[in-house]
């Protein structure tokens, strides 16, 4: 008899991959240049996937993008990644930075402006992680590509009958 081990990746190859850098000093341009990367990435997803992501995730899937970026380009230094992952029913969207510190989410408050950008990455993906990384950090964000799929704050709210 022969005892065998093998191994399985926690967390599938993806299907497709793509990656970005966006300098700090272009601000407004980096961001609007992630969201339409990110829109052309998910345009191309019928490639690998069954057919085309519904317009909503591809809308969420921007609205994430634009909050990781532009809160890499405001609070830290140096240039920032993005990498997008589209795997069978999820997109992995990758951050990395030169800052070690995590994010600090705020508490809800309504009436301040601004700053619910981890606020909202919470509230629509699946789940976020920060990992540490060679020269900074990874903010990892998992948004689901089921359409009308809710993250785990809209579960957490959501009545039951």
């Amino acid at each position: 008899m022969t005892d065998a081990i093998t191994a399985e990746r926690a967390v599938p190859e993806p299907l497709l991959s793509a990656g970005a850098v966006y300098a700090d000093g272009s601000r407004g341009g980096a961001i609007a240049s992630a969201r339409a990367f990110t829109a052309d990435f998910l345009a191309g997803a019928p490639a690998v996937l069954p057919g085309p992501v519904a317009a909503e995730r591809v809308e969420l899937a921007q609205l994430v993008v634009s909050e990781l970026v532009t809160n890499a380009i405001r609070h830290t230094t140096g240039p920032c990644r993005l990498l997008l992952e589209l795997c069978r029913d999820a997109l992995e969207i990758s951050v990395f930075d030169q800052e070690p510190a995590a994010p600090v989410p705020r508490g809800h408050d309504p009436r301040r402006i601004g700053q619910h950008g981890v606020e909202i990455v919470v509230a629509v993906c699946e789940s976020v992680t920060v990992e540490p990384a060679p020269e900074g950090k990874r903010v990892r964000a998992r948004l689901s590509l089921r359409p009308g799929h809710a993250g785990p704050a809209d579960r957490r709210h959501r009545r039951t009958r």
